[in-house]
């Protein structure tokens, strides 16, 4: 929240009228602006439709503010200078108050407060859980996403979690140090002080105490609830031996891992991110789950079909919530799959624009971001992606991502068979192999699902013969558009870097 207070501050400075201050945490929120008013000497007050007007901490509200029209009339004299008496500038807090601006009375008496406050440092911060004002207001206000708590925060609530329980259990304690605490701290980012509350205390009643191994169920809720959330997912990321091949972009991870480290010394820049391309089914999506685990960043993805509205200018806004969100959450892995579907190689005739307008928005911020986001992003079809993704300096690096070779196949059976507590050595892998050639990760798995189907029908144990029965019966990808994937490799060979 260190940043939005800067922001905050910057904009009361500027003399903004109006902010809408999206949030995930209202009680949070609020506390924040408080301490903001508090510290710009700026005199406090807060609506709702349940309490009225009310001046700091005061329980008893203006009288009749509760409706909307009365409170903005009751601003409207709190506004009015006083004869012998200093006008403080205010801080005017309103909860959920764009709800009501549909209401044409309404909305013409906040217009004209607007107007009057405009070049003063009286600033009205409309608070609600999703950005949504009128085009009367929207030119003369500025728009922030926060309440999410900063690291040195969450550790406070932690402690404070474990202490309350440790009250009514004295069985309860906490394991972790530094380093492991820190690990927490950063998979708890993105979540409100309460959700943080939830799953602590979830991890103490499950064993009576909060260490390392709670990570896994940490990473589990915070999954579950960016699920509901919309534009961005959550994803759980994977060891890099979960992974067969892929050596060239394991050795650059490794060469940049330091990076990101919270103890970093070296003066070399941040990576920006890199672009996995290559034929379909061979591993990308896991890729992007084992890069995130190496550079040890949370992994978010943001998915480019949510992002499309059927009204005017939503699309737009939706991209620029998901990116300033991502910014709050930094450092992050920020995965976009299949980009060249999100921004397609187009004039923007068939859509109206919208994504040439989103393509612009997204290059710039690409361009411009200061926080410590690492884009990874995978495409399957080279043609339709914009040109301007191609050009140096947007990626560090462009991998291109080919069938398996033998080796790389035979480490794919490995981990396919031991994922379904089979023994590699119970086969003849070096038979498989040969058979699989130009077969994809997916066909090769696929081709082990659908051997221990047919075992299990035969009521037998799945065999070698099982296996290369299922890849004989198999049209691979290699076959059915050969065309496609040698004019891929072509591309590749003189323009990107085997992975």
């Amino acid at each position: 929240m260190r940043a939005v207070n800067e922001e905050l501050n910057l904009l009361i400075k500027s003399k903004y009228p109006v902010v809408c201050f999206e949030t995930i945490d209202e009680i949070y929120t609020i506390r924040q602006l408080k301490a903001i008013a508090e510290q710009l000497d700026l005199s406090f007050y807060q609506w709702s439709l349940t309490d009225g007007l009310r001046r700091g901490d005061n329980e008893g509200s203006y009288y009749q503010t509760k409706e909307p029209v009365k409170m903005l009339q009751m601003v409207q004299d709190l506004l009015r200078p006083k004869e012998d008496e200093e006008l403080k500038p205010g801080l005017f807090v309103l909860k959920d108050f764009e709800k009501y601006l549909e209401d044409v009375l309404a909305l013409r008496l906040f217009k004209d407060i607007v107007n009057r406050i405009k070049g003063t440092k009286n600033t009205f911060v409309i608070v609600a859980a999703e950005y949504k004002l009128p085009r009367d207001i929207e030119a003369d206000s500025a728009h922030l996403i926060g309440g999410y708590p900063v690291e040195d925060e969450i550790k406070t609530v932690i402690k404070e979690t474990a202490e309350e329980l440790k009250r009514t259990n004295k069985k309860v304690s906490l394991s972790l140090s530094d380093e492991e605490l820190n690990k927490i701290t950063n998979a708890l980012k993105g979540l409100s002080i309460q959700q943080i509350r939830n799953v602590i205390n979830q991890c103490l009643l499950a064993d009576n105490i909060l260490d390392i191994n709670d990570l896994s169920a940490i990473e589990t809720y915070k999954k579950k609830v960016f699920d509901q959330e919309g534009l961005l997912e959550f994803y759980l990321t994977e060891d890099k031996n979960n992974i067969a091949g892929f050596d060239n972009l394991k050795r650059w991870l490794t060469e940049r891992k330091s990076s990101f480290s919270p103890d970093k010394t070296t003066s070399l820049p941040v990576p920006k991110g890199l672009l996995l391309m290559g034929v379909q089914g061979c591993g990308k999506s896991l890729a992007v789950k084992v890069i995130a685990r190496e550079l040890n960043l949370a992994l978010y993805r943001l998915d480019l079909a949510r992002l499309y509205s059927k009204y005017i200018g939503e699309t737009e806004q939706n991209l620029r919530k998901a990116l300033m969100v991502v910014e709050k959450l930094c450092p992050v892995c920020l995965w976009i799959d299949e980009i060249e579907k999100g921004f397609a190689a187009s004039g923007g005739d068939i859509d109206g624009g919208v994504s040439q307008r989103i393509l612009g928005t997204f290059l710039t911020w690409m361009q411009e971001r200061k926080t410590s986001c690492f884009i990874a992003a995978t495409a399957n079809d080279i043609y339709r992606l914009p040109p301007e993704f191609l050009r140096k300096g947007r990626f560090d690096e462009i991998f291109f991502v080919d069938l398996p070779n033998p080796e790389s196949r035979e480490q794919l059976l490995r981990i396919h068979l031991k994922k379904r507590e089979l023994k590699p050595e119970d086969f003849d892998l070096k038979k498989i192999v040969d058979a699989a050639e130009d077969f994809s990760g997916a066909e090769i798995e696929q081709a082990i699902i659908a051997a221990l189907y047919r075992a299990s029908t035969e009521k037998e144990r799945i065999s070698t013969s099982h296996i290369i029965e299922q890849i004989k019966s198999t049209k691979p990808l290699s076959v059915l558009k050969a065309e496609g994937i040698s004019e891929l490799r072509a591309w590749a060979k003189e323009r990107t870097i085997p992975a």
